[in-house]
């Protein structure tokens, strides 16, 4: 049972911060309570709003006047609301046209349109919820302190609409939105791999399953795998004395009907209690971004390659792509994989996890943008760069010979359709990644002649090289 609350709460959590429904909201729900608590106390307590001062509002007595204010107020928030987020939607549908439809998710989770609609839709809610306070009948009370209440709501809404139109005019550029999914992303995979690793890089577990009958256990509905209660699948595995594979990752779609995990004991298992294993993942229509990594690589890809497409053209978005998934892919492999293999004693498994690799992520993050960019050499460039970067940060042999093999690949889609100077920029930087696999000191990737690179001058004593680095891509 504590487990599942766990569970709930995070996926509560989740869905707070995420979305244009729960937390604007509860932020106008506040409000709207609060106008009505204050008007009511105000009410029941005449007195309080002769400490409120004259200058701030001289019509004391005049309940026609607090109506006037808050029925005002209200009217202009609504018709500022409506406004404003309905160019907001125009400018998202544009945006998603061309960059990616799945950006919408990030600005779904946008703190600041959250925030900036809950107080619009709050203001709204208190002024309505006060305006039944100010009347003439039976006895003339105009609740002083609650619509002063309003006043200051006004000139915040007034704030928040100026950094509101100033933010958003940031948000829509193409760098923040990458920007952004990338820090997303790596708030992922700090969750999911929370412990950092050594300059060593260790690859995926991979040790051989035990040679035992296993029994499927069917999935019930549609949807993608958003999120595995890994721990309440390691409780229920030990209670059980059972072991437990999960079929799909994170990320994949599962049709109903098909296997989502496979027991070693079937026995134990009843309708029920398959049901309360079952309950251990979160299915929904869309992927989120609660563990999957890949998802947000994802979204960077899509708008690089729309970015290199025909229709398009702009090269400069799809290298600002590919500088964010650098930044990604270097944030991977400097943390310890998630575990694939639980043990409970130490030596009984219980759980095994289908997580994604680098290789998967390399895959994801790679290859579409190397098959769409055979003709661009900066693209082609900038992304042997991301297999430099990514080889620099991690001491590894097996890590720097993937890198080279990607890089191969990069150079061999290029060869036959760009020209020879381009292509023999693109050889010098596979040569720089061949350099660091084999060990040595300098991975500048552009010897030519006597071994000065490009831009390099020598020092003042002729000892030793100063490298000056002039490259954009």
């Amino acid at each position: 049972m504590i487990e599942r609350l766990r569970f709930l709460f995070r996926h509560i959590v989740y869905n707070l911060r995420g979305g244009f429904l729960i937390r604007p909201v509860t932020i106008a729900l506040a409000l709207g309570c609060g106008g009505a608590v204050l008007s009511w106390i105000e009410e029941s307590k005449p007195s309080i709003g002769d400490w409120v001062p004259r200058v701030l509002f001289p019509s004391h007595a005049d309940p026609g006047v607090a109506q006037v204010i808050l029925s005002d107020i209200a009217t202009s928030t609504m018709t500022v609301v409506s406004i404003v987020f309905a160019i907001l939607l125009m400018t998202l549908t544009l945006a998603s046209m061309q960059f990616s439809p799945r950006i919408i998710v990030s600005f779904a989770r946008d703190r600041v349109t959250q925030w900036t609609l809950g107080i619009f839709l709050g203001t709204f809610l208190y002024c309505m919820a006060a305006l039944p306070a100010a009347h003439t009948l039976p006895h003339p009370f105009a609740p002083v302190v609650t619509v002063i209440g309003a006043i200051a709501l006004a000139i915040v809404c007034v704030g928040l609409l100026l950094f509101f139109i100033h933010h958003i005019t940031q948000a829509i550029s193409v760098n923040h939105i990458v920007d952004r999914i990338a820090r997303e992303t790596e708030q992922v995979i700090y969750e999911l791999m929370p412990h950092p690793r050594s300059t060593h890089y260790r690859p995926t577990w991979t040790d051989h399953m035990p040679d035992e009958p296993e029994f499927p256990i069917l999935n019930e509905v549609f949807g993608y795998i958003r999120l595995i209660d890994t721990g309440r699948l390691m409780h229920f595995a030990r209670m059980n004395h059972l072991r437990v594979r999960v079929t799909r990752s994170v990320g994949h779609f599962v049709p109903a009907g098909v296997p989502l995990l496979m027991v070693s004991r079937r026995s134990r298992l009843d309708r029920d209690r398959a049901v309360e294993l079952t309950g251990a993942f979160d299915i929904g229509p869309m992927r989120t971004m609660q563990q999957d990594v890949e998802f947000g690589v994802i979204q960077i890809v899509d708008v690089a390659l729309r970015a290199i497409s025909p229709t398009i053209n702009d090269p400069s978005t799809a290298i600002s792509c590919i500088d964010q998934l650098t930044r990604i892919l270097i944030c991977w492999v400097g943390r310890i994989p998630p575990e694939s293999r639980m043990f409970n004693p130490p030596h009984v498994l219980r759980v095994v996890l289908p997580w994604i690799n680098l290789d998967g992520l390399l895959d994801t993050a790679i290859e579409q943008i190397r098959a769409y960019a055979t003709t661009d050499a900066a693209v082609s460039l900038r992304l042997l760069r991301l297999l430099h970067d990514v080889s620099v940060s991690v001491e590894d042999d097996a890590l720097h010979g993937l890198m080279v093999d990607r890089g191969v690949r990069v150079v061999e889609g290029c060869r036959s359709r760009l020209p020879p100077d381009d292509l023999a920029r693109l050889e010098q930087r596979l040569a720089g990644l061949e350099r660091i696999r084999r060990g040595r000191n300098d991975p500048a990737p552009h010897e030519q002649g006597d071994g000065v690179a490009p831009g390099a001058i020598r020092s003042a004593d002729g000892a030793g090289l100063i490298q000056i680095n002039l490259e954009t891509t």
